[in-house]
C-alpha cells in the first residue's frame, strides 16, 4: 500500500491524472481498475476517478510493493547533448521562460526520445533539486507548442497549479500576446491586417489547410503588421488571436506569403536560393515576445509583464543585407 498526502501544488486535478503519473509505468487498464475494485481511497473512503485532490487529502493505493516497484518509474534526467547551455530570459519558482533554439523538439516524437528541451529542463532542475524524481511530485512541462524549426520564447511550469493557470491563459489568448517575427517571400497586400482563415488538421498526415468550417475545420486568426518590405521580402510582426497547429505557416503561405524557409508549406525554389545565397537553412519564424495582460491567481505578479528574445547575430546579418539597414527589436 502506498500512502501520499496531497501538497498544495498537487491539489486541484484529478485523481486518476495524478495516480497515472505515479504509476507512470502502468497500463491504463491496470490503474482503472484498481479504481473499480475500489483500491484508491481518500480520507479513508472510496472516490472516483474524477475526484479533485485537495490540499492534506490522504492518498492511499492498495496494491503490493512489488507492483508499485513494477509501475513507478523515475523520469529519466540524464544529461542530453544540446550544444550551449539552456538559453534562460526569467525564472522564478513558478515558471521557466527559455528561448528554445531551432531544430530541437520541445517533447519526445518517435524518432527523437532524448534530445528534447523538456529532457534538457528536468536535468536542469533536478540538478538544482527543484525536480523531485519520485514519480509523486509535477513533472515540470511546456505550457505551450512551439514547432521544432521555430525559435523563441517558451514556457516551462514548475509545478501544477503555474501549469493549469498557464494553460488556461494561452487557451483564451485574452490576457496574454504572443508576438512572432518571420521573413516572408514578396510584399503584402496589405501593410496591416488580420488574416481570417479556418485550419483543418490531417491527424495522419499532420497536413494543415485552410478549409471551411462546415468541413469540420477551427476557426483562426492572426494579426499582422509589416515592419520592412522590399519587392523580394517582408518582415512581418504577427500576432495569434487563436493558437492553432502551423497556423502562421499555413495562414502566410495561403495569402501568397510564405515563410522563407518552411518546408512543409512554403515556396521550395525559392527557399533553395534563399540557403545558396545567406547559408540559412531554417523557416525565419522566431517566438519574440510574450506580453501578459491582467492575471489572476498563483502567477497573478506577471500582470503586465513582457518577455523579450533576442534574434541570432546571422539572423539580424542576413535582415540588415535584405532591407539595406540595421533593424531593431
Amino acid at each position: 500500500m502506498k500512502e501520499v498526502v496531497i501538497k498544495k501544488e498537487d491539489s486541484n486535478q484529478r485523481i486518476d491524472k495524478f495516480v497515472r503519473k505515479y504509476l507512470n509505468d502502468a497500463p491504463l487498464s491496470f490503474i482503472y481498475k484498481t479504481f473499480r475494485k475500489k483500491d484508491v481511497k481518500i480520507n479513508g473512503k472510496r472516490v472516483k476517478e474524477n475526484y479533485i485532490l485537495q490540499e492534506n487529502d490522504v492518498l492511499r493505493i492498495y496494491i503490493t510493493d512489488e507492483q508499485i516497484a513494477e509501475f513507478n518509474k523515475p523520469v529519466d534526467v540524464t544529461k542530453v547533448d544540446i550544444k550551449g547551455n539552456l538559453n534562460i530570459i526569467y525564472e522564478d519558482e513558478n515558471i521557466l521562460i527559455l528561448n528554445k533554439p531551432k531544430g530541437i523538439l520541445v517533447h519526445g516524437d518517435i524518432n527523437e526520445k532524448r534530445r528534447t528541451l523538456s529532457n534538457q529542463v528536468l536535468y536542469y532542475l533536478h540538478q538544482k533539486g527543484e525536480f523531485r524524481n519520485d514519480g509523486l511530485s509535477y513533472v515540470p512541462s511546456p505550457t505551450h507548442r512551439l514547432d521544432r524549426n521555430t525559435s523563441g520564447i517558451i514556457v516551462f511550469a514548475k509545478n501544477f497549479i503555474s501549469s493549469k493557470e498557464m494553460m488556461d491563459l494561452f487557451k483564451d489568448h485574452e490576457n496574454i500576446k504572443k508576438t512572432y517575427l518571420l521573413l516572408a517571400f514578396g510584399k503584402l497586400n496589405e501593410k496591416e491586417g488580420e488574416i481570417n482563415a479556418p485550419l483543418l488538421k490531417d491527424e495522419k498526415s499532420g497536413f494543415v489547410k485552410v478549409a471551411s468550417l462546415k468541413d469540420g475545420a477551427k476557426s483562426a486568426k492572426t494579426l499582422y503588421k509589416v515592419i520592412a518590405e522590399n519587392d523580394k521580402y517582408s518582415l512581418v510582426e504577427a500576432t495569434l488571436i487563436t493558437g492553432r497547429t502551423h497556423q502562421l505557416r499555413v495562414h502566410f503561405a495561403y495569402i501568397g506569403n510564405p515563410i522563407v524557409g518552411d518546408e512543409k508549406y512554403g515556396n521550395f525554389k525559392r527557399n533553395d536560393e534563399f540557403i545558396k545565397k545567406f547559408d540559412y537553412k531554417n523557416q525565419f519564424l522566431i517566438a519574440y515576445k510574450l506580453q501578459f495582460k491582467n492575471v489572476e491567481g498563483q502567477l497573478s505578479y506577471l500582470s503586465n509583464r513582457v518577455f523579450k528574445t533576442e534574434i541570432s547575430d546571422k539572423e539580424n546579418n542576413i535582415l540588415s543585407k535584405i532591407f539595406a539597414k540595421t533593424l531593431y527589436f
